[in-house]
């Protein structure tokens, strides 16, 4: 049976309708609607999620009707149906006011309708928010989330990946996945990967920018809530294939460490690891290491460190795509969405500049980076339930080696050299509950989640030479290791980090009448544990031979030799280890919430929906010494959004709401270490707060037509005890740590607009043309902590652009089978790390990103080739010192001019890749 149901099956020489029924003016699905073709008997009704589908349809047009007691009876003509195709219908059903309108039937055709509901989608939000269904993505080229969230107006993606609302740092945007928070894919930070999702599997995004009762409460720029389908409309087997051209890249000199086919497929043979029998910490602190287990111990290290010199090939993606639906005789479904996909990329980056404090530096860099990813979906839905069981992995395996060359202190010469594999993975796992309790639309929603997050980083090892300045064009003065001692110059670094994430909430929602007022009650309870466990080992071998000829020869052997076996044997190296427990440390954290909220209609026009959120955190941070972090807190977050409908195309919203922002574990641990990149270390900070945010809102919205819109708002933020980087510079070195800024605040003005250009001319190009546009425009300010002299005394907020510009064209012709979409990007310069007593604040540069994609379908529409034209500008990423505070970049231009901390051009990116559904 199970062979059968996942085998690929001939198509049947009949269609489907299907689509899912909603409240016209709340937009709540309506569970038990009755969905009949008029002058038959067949008909089906609404399931849990509202959602219907009529099948073995013979080709031909209908009528539809829609029945549901409290609302107008609905019929739907001309609803065409095309073998073997679905025809999807969404409908809207108006409540009967109380009077009795049982005679009345509203009537529209298969357009009006579409139109109707589209309408109802865009306005019935209950609060402001921008979204994308799974209709459209349909129609859209895009191949995973993040391709779809940058049609969504007010995000923009970084590294495409990572999204930014207005303009705020990532660490202010929260995720879910399928109703379940979904854990940053960052270690260090709080950021969310989105291109881990496949777009054909998504069922909606939404991106909310104010609040509700119901919503997680650590954000303050957007919450990004994305659901993944579990019961496809019809049986379908996809797969595609994708390949990339990078210009500064693919088919140039690369240079690596050697691969071995677990590398590609993401995976590390544990040959970097240390061994199982490897000395303790306590032991090589003591000294008393025998001569015979300290060289045992060094050559146990791993010690391949040949590079090979190849050519970068080009990026490869893969792509692979099942659903399977059973339908019962009983009106029970089950459903599975099972994809997979594999991408590998070689990438070089050179000419890497950083002239700043005390380097004058040029950085070439290598990265082998291979992703897998896998998403398992399963549903059963029975009368007015459904159960599902979701699933989603990503493994990342990112291989860097980095040469760095120049001078530092203006008299010496340096070779520096990095080796550096991260192994990330993430697991979700999602059980959820769908019930309709009693008669009505009574709701009860569950979920039970576990999350693991890994980072694996073994035998990270840094080695730098030197030599003076003077004997530059000598070659007798060779480079000389700096092996003496460990340190930031020779060092290895051996971390694991594991996190188990344990979640559960449940959710009910009722509907009655207050005070005359068409009323939801939701009401929730939830709970997350979390639970890390980050270990850290910095090794090396030191040389400590008092034969000065024999240390000048050592320490001028190039890497692949400097601590070969035989030099282990001889005893001229002794095993050390820097740091000790404060690298690594445990941390917990229990959060549990409960809400309450109601969504009002009073009369016809206006709708407030309000209530308040209590959550209790509570975090505790140790090492093996002590517990240097157990705080708990309680916060009340109140909330308000209302909602005057002007006409039926146009609204008002405003709103109030208060949010937080916590401090990750990474930032309140004591944890220390040397980022290469950074030239610095970086540090926690134990006495971080959380951060509290107040919150207003006020927008104008109108949509002058089906799918396009036009809209004005204003906003406003206040933080209470912000959480941003700074240069932690006491000790006149550009190291990182956090701090809490006491008061800040953000205002700005967004405005949004999408409209299709047909009213240009009705035929030819414009009458399939769409333009989007959003501009953010933004003022922030801190004032910084009196009790320490900062460089700045005020500045904007660390992450905060004061402008954010998306624009694009999106076109499509030969009836939808030809689309091209362009879409330009660029971000208002902004504040990376703020300034400490020594160092200015470091800044990001402002980019031009202008996108090209085009796709053409093929084979009966079954097929689609896509062109992706990424960065096509390439302009330079410039981060930088800005001494002389003009407010712009001016080059290294030295005393008392700008610094360049980092500036390089990552390359155009083109791409090429086919789908195919079955």
């Amino acid at each position: 049976m199970l062979i059968s149901f996942l085998s690929v099956t001939a198509y049947a020489q009949t269609g489907k309708i299907s689509g899912t029924v909603t409240d016209k003016k709340t937009g709540e699905t309506l569970i038990g609607v009755s969905v009949k073709i008029k002058g038959t008997n067949k008909g089906v009704s609404t399931d849990v999620d509202g959602h219907y589908t009529l099948q073995a349809m013979a080709n031909g047009n209908y009528i539809l009707e829609f029945s549901y007691v409290g609302y107008q009876t609905k019929e739907v003509s001309d609803v065409e149906v095309k073998s073997p195709s679905i025809t999807n219908l969404n409908v809207v059903l108006n409540e009967t006011g109380g009077q009795n309108l049982q005679e009345v039937v509203v009537k529209a055709s298969y357009k009006q309708e579409s139109i109707n509901t589209l309408y109802a989608q865009q306005k019935n939000s209950a609060l402001i928010s921008d979204g994308i269904s799974s209709e459209q993505i349909k129609k859209s080229p895009d191949r995973n989330t993040s391709d779809v969230l940058k049609r969504v107006s007010g995000a923009t993606i970084q590294d495409n990946k990572f999204v930014i609302v207005r303009g705020l740092s990532d660490r202010y945007n929260t995720a879910t996945l399928d109703n379940s928070t979904l854990p940053s894919t960052e270690a260090n930070k709080k950021a969310f990967s989105f291109d881990i999702v496949p777009s054909n599997l998504v069922d909606k995004i939404t991106i909310s920018k104010t609040a509700t009762p119901d919503l997680p409460a650590d954000f303050a720029g957007g919450a990004v809530q994305i659901v993944t389908k579990d019961i496809p409309d019809q049986n379908f087997l996809s797969f595609g294939i994708g390949y990339g051209y990078n210009s500064q890249s693919t088919f140039k000199d690369f240079s690596a460490t050697k691969k071995n086919a677990l590398n590609y497929l993401g995976y590390e043979d544990g040959s970097k690891q240390l061994a199982e029998n490897f000395p303790s910490s306590d032991l090589i602190a003591k000294g008393t290491l025998p001569s015979s287990k300290n060289i045992a111990a060094l050559k146990s290290l791993p010690n391949d460190y040949s590079i090979k010199n190849t050519k970068a090939l080009p990026t490869q993606n893969y792509q692979f795509n099942l659903g399977r639906v059973k339908n019962f005789e009983s009106g029970n479904k089950f459903g599975a969405m099972i994809s997979a996909t594999y991408r590998n990329a070689q990438t070089i980056n050179q000419d890497v500049e950083r002239n700043f404090y005390v380097y004058d530096y040029i950085d070439d860099q290598y990265k082998f980076s291979t992703n897998l990813g896998a998403l398992a979906n399963f549903a059963y839905s029975f009368g007015k339930n459904k159960i599902s069981f979701k699933n989603i992995y990503n493994k990342n395996y990112d291989d860097n080696y980095a040469v760095r060359a120049g001078i530092k202190d203006g008299n010496s010469l340096n070779q520096f050299y990095a080796y550096d594999v991260m192994q990330k993975s993430l697991f979700k796992t999602t059980f959820e509950g769908d019930h309709q309790i009693g008669k009505g639309n009574n709701k009860l929603k569950w979920t039970a989640s576990y999350s693991n997050i890994g980072n694996n980083q073994p035998n990270q090892l840094k080695i730098n030479y030197t030599k003076p300045l003077a004997a530059q064009n000598d070659p007798s003065v060779l480079y000389q290791a700096n092996i003496t001692s460990l340190g930031k110059d020779n060092t290895r670094l051996f971390s694991d980090l594991n996190e188990d994430i344990y979640a559960g909430d449940i959710n009910y929602s009722t509907p009655f009448k207050l005070f005359d007022a068409s009323t939801t009650m939701k009401i929730g309870l939830g709970s997350q544990y979390r639970d890390r466990a980050f270990d850290a080992r910095f090794i090396g071998a030191e040389l400590v031979t008092n034969d000065a000829d024999m240390q000048t020869r050592i320490r001028a052997l190039p890497v692949t030799e400097i601590f070969s076996h035989s030099l282990f044997e001889s005893g001229v190296y002794r095993l050390a280890e820097v740091g000790g427990p404060l690298d690594s440390y445990k941390a917990n954290s229990f959060t549990n919430y409960g809400y309450v909220m109601l969504d009002q209609k009073f009369g016809e026009n206006f709708r407030a929906v309000y209530g308040a959120r209590v959550e209790n955190y509570n975090v505790k941070v140790l090492n093996s010494l002590q517990t240097y972090v157990d705080d708990n807190q309680l916060d009340v977050l109140p909330s308000v959004n209302l909602t005057y409908s002007l006409t039926k195309k146009a609204n008002l919203r405003a709103s109030y709401y208060r949010t937080l922002a916590r401090p990750e574990f990474r930032e309140l641990s004591l944890s220390s270490f040397y980022d290469y990149e950074l030239l610095g270390n970086i540090t926690g900070n134990p006495n971080l707060k959380r951060s509290l945010i107040d919150n207003a809102d006020l927008r104008y919205e109108i949509y002058p037509e089906a799918g396009q819109l036009f809209s004005i708002s204003a906003f406003y933020k206040h933080f209470t005890n912000a959480i941003e980087s700074y240069r932690y510079d006491v000790l006149s070195t550009p190291d990182v740590s956090f701090f809490n800024t006491p008061k800040a605040y953000t205002y700005g003005l967004e405005l949004e607009a999408r409209k299709n250009l047909n009213f240009i001319n009705e035929s030819g190009f414009f009458k399939n043309t769409i333009a989007y546009f959003n501009l953010s425009l933004i003022k922030s300010k801190v004032t910084n902590p009196t009790d320490q002299d900062f460089i700045d005394k005020t500045r904007p907020m660390v992450g905060q652009s004061p402008y954010v510009i998306n624009a694009g064209l999106q076109h499509s012709a030969l009836d939808n089978k030809l689309n091209f979409n362009i879409l330009y990007n660029k971000i208002g310069r902004r504040i990376i790390q703020a300034g400490g007593i020594r160092f200015p604040s470091t800044w990001e540069n402002p980019r031009d990103v202008i996108d090209f994609q085009a796709s053409y379908k093929v084979i009966k529409s079954r097929g689609e080739v896509k062109l992706n034209i990424g960065d096509i500008l390439n302009q330079r990423s410039i981060i930088y010192f800005d001494y002389n505070n003009d407010k712009k970049y001016n080059g290294s231009i030295g005393n008392g001019g700008d610094e360049t901390f980092s500036s390089y051009r990552t390359g155009t990116n083109v791409s090429l890749s086919f789908n195919y559904s079955f």
